[in-house]
């Protein structure tokens, strides 16, 4: 027996309220006139109603029962709740590049917590191998590639439902069309996730979004006023902390106008799997390993090794030289004159 099942022909109507909050719009809609501290099991307390309120409200006990537990079932489907899915690992097995060459490698194998750069010249297929993990590729790309979940193929639900997603993207461009604050954005997306602390987590998203971006902006700013790092720094706030997806893939976050560093460190704070595409060698050096794209196909797969990190750190006193530099002169000030 399911659990929703087991849950409607036990949990008095009180316990199934707390537990599917969402079932009283399915109740309302019924005509059910009950109180929320029914101690009464759905079926019974149906049982318990007057025939005459029955009959006048068109109420079949069996109809309803059933229509309240598919009711909870599609819910749960729709707010991606029900997977019950923990991502321990995804493998990348190899197809071909665009000669039809076999791919330079074996088998990738990522898991939570961990970051892996995709490299390569422009237009040699890194957005393609992105484009293969987001709809978990079973062969059927024109890579050839295949996608796993711990292992194994993943379910098709995976693959082709709006919101029961493994994988959530964030594109090179974010643009908000909806007529709304920042914090009423984010509060509505916190409330359809069913999230109890709805005003904790709101603050927590963008008061984090706001240590990313290079600009402040606060819970009252529309959203289609934020500048593109801001919307960035935001949608990356938002998917760390309130998305369910386990897998996060990012294009080019260099040019998001954003502390990519602290921005990599919230996601993976969330025990995400996390795969970008990037230029920049700061960003591939602080992956766990780097994915070389030639001709369409992974040519091959490097570790970051130990000396790589210490000429990271190297790089990153030059990028913040640069940072310095950039503010400098935007602030009006002459190089020249600086002493950095």
């Amino acid at each position: 027996m399911s659990k929703i099942k087991r849950d409607i022909e036990t949990l008095p109507v009180a316990a199934l309220l707390e537990e599917y909050p969402f079932i009283d719009s399915y109740f309302s809609s019924a005509g059910l006139e009950y109180s929320p501290r029914e101690q009464l099991p759905l079926k019974e307390y149906l049982r318990s109603l007057e025939d005459e309120f029955r009959e006048d409200k068109a109420i079949d006990v069996d109809e309803t029962v059933s229509g309240a537990r598919a009711y909870i079932e599609q819910m749960l489907e729709f707010l991606g709740l029900n997977s019950g899915t923990r991502v321990r690992s995804v493998s990348i097995l190899p197809g071909t590049t665009k000669s039809g060459e076999p791919e330079g490698f074996e088998a990738l194998e990522i898991r939570p917590g961990e970051i892996v750069s995709i490299v390569g010249p422009t237009g040699s297929g890194k957005s393609r191998l992105l484009a293969d993990i987001e709809w978990m590729a079973q062969r059927d790309t024109p890579t050839g590639r295949q996608v796993l979940v711990n292992g194994t193929a993943p379910d098709k639900k995976w693959r082709f439902s709006t919101s029961d997603k493994l994988v959530a993207q964030l594109s090179q461009n974010m643009n908000f069309v909806m007529d709304l604050t920042v914090q009423e954005f984010i509060t509505l997306h916190a409330e359809s996730r069913l999230i109890e602390n709805t005003e904790e987590v709101t603050e927590k998203i963008i008061a984090r979004a706001n240590e990313l971006a290079g600009e402040q902006f606060s819970p009252e700013t529309p959203i289609t006023s934020l500048s593109g790092g801001q919307s960035r720094a935001l949608m990356i706030a938002d998917t760390a902390i309130l998305s369910k997806s386990p897998i996060v893939l990012i294009d080019e976050i260099e040019n998001a106008g954003i502390d990519r560093k602290k921005a990599l460190e919230l996601l993976l704070s969330e025990e995400k799997i996390v795969l970008m595409a990037t230029h920049d060698p700061i960003l591939a050096l602080m992956a766990n390993k780097r994915i070389i794209i030639k001709n369409g196909g992974i040519a091959s797969i490097i570790e970051t090794s130990d000396g790589e990190r210490g000429i990271l750190h190297e790089i990153e006193a030059l990028d913040r030289r640069i940072q310095t530099l950039r503010g400098e002169l935007r602030a009006g000030k002459r190089l020249d004159q600086i002493t950095i």
